[in-house]
């Protein structure tokens, strides 16, 4: 079994994707930001990839995966979107990975086949109204992806994952009514809103020994939404 640690696991796809692995026989690490939980089974530490100094110390010499899921969703146009509040969405999409992972990456490297997921977005692929924001922290995410796969082979592989809109507390705003789900719905060629568990089934793919020859791969799991039309 392998030990993994998942970053921003107290609710959504990193809560799901954390109880997933436990449930298959692998230790898990996650953290949280304000919101703390109490699982005998996952072991959570409090962490703030804000910070400037990340400390991963409860780590043990060896780590088979990292998945970073902090991330916001602000969709608004683009004329009323202050250039700190860019700033402020690069640091918590972007430099809050680049942080975990610079600080993860002793432990990765003692492992013998290390994985890296990290999360995009389908509005990096296709042009959306007030999607400017996210597209762009996101825009930067898949280029490191790339980046670091090339740099780190061959002993940790890096992918991410762009998934569409996914029913989680992050993006209850857009979801919060019936008629909110169904028109979302019918976006996709799939005809469905995402779940936690579509994402997480595909984490734990990228983080085992199942995709052991993937790296540098930008995962669409979005319902169809990136590459059919009907």
């Amino acid at each position: 079994m392998s030990t993994y640690l998942i970053i921003g696991a107290s609710s959504g796809i990193g809560e799901q994707v954390a109880k997933q692995l436990t449930a298959a026989g692998h230790t898990v690490y996650a953290t949280y930001h304000t919101h703390p939980l109490s699982d005998a089974s996952i072991q959570y530490h409090p962490l703030n990839a804000l910070e400037d100094n990340i400390q991963l110390n409860f780590l043990p010499p060896v780590l088979d995966g990292l998945v970073y899921c902090p991330g916001s969703i602000s969709l608004r146009p683009f004329a009323r979107i202050a250039p700190e509040d860019f700033t402020k969405d690069y640091q918590l999409q972007v430099v809050g990975a680049i942080k975990t992972i610079q600080a993860a990456l002793p432990h990765l490297k003692a492992s013998n086949n290390a994985s890296i997921v990290l999360f995009s977005t389908v509005a990096v692929q296709l042009g959306l109204n007030f999607h400017s924001m996210v597209a762009s922290s996101k825009g930067a995410i898949e280029g490191l992806t790339k980046a670091l796969s090339a740099e780190l082979a061959p002993s940790i592989r890096v992918n991410c994952i762009a998934p569409s809109l996914t029913n989680t507390p992050l993006a209850a705003a857009l979801l919060n009514t019936d008629q909110k789900i169904e028109a979302n719905a019918q976006r996709h060629p799939l005809k469905r809103v995402g779940s936690s568990l579509d994402i997480a089934n595909a984490v734990e793919f990228l983080l085992t020994d199942k995709s052991s020859w993937v790296t540098g791969q930008i995962l669409h799991i979005d319902g169809g939404m990136s590459t059919v039309k009907l």
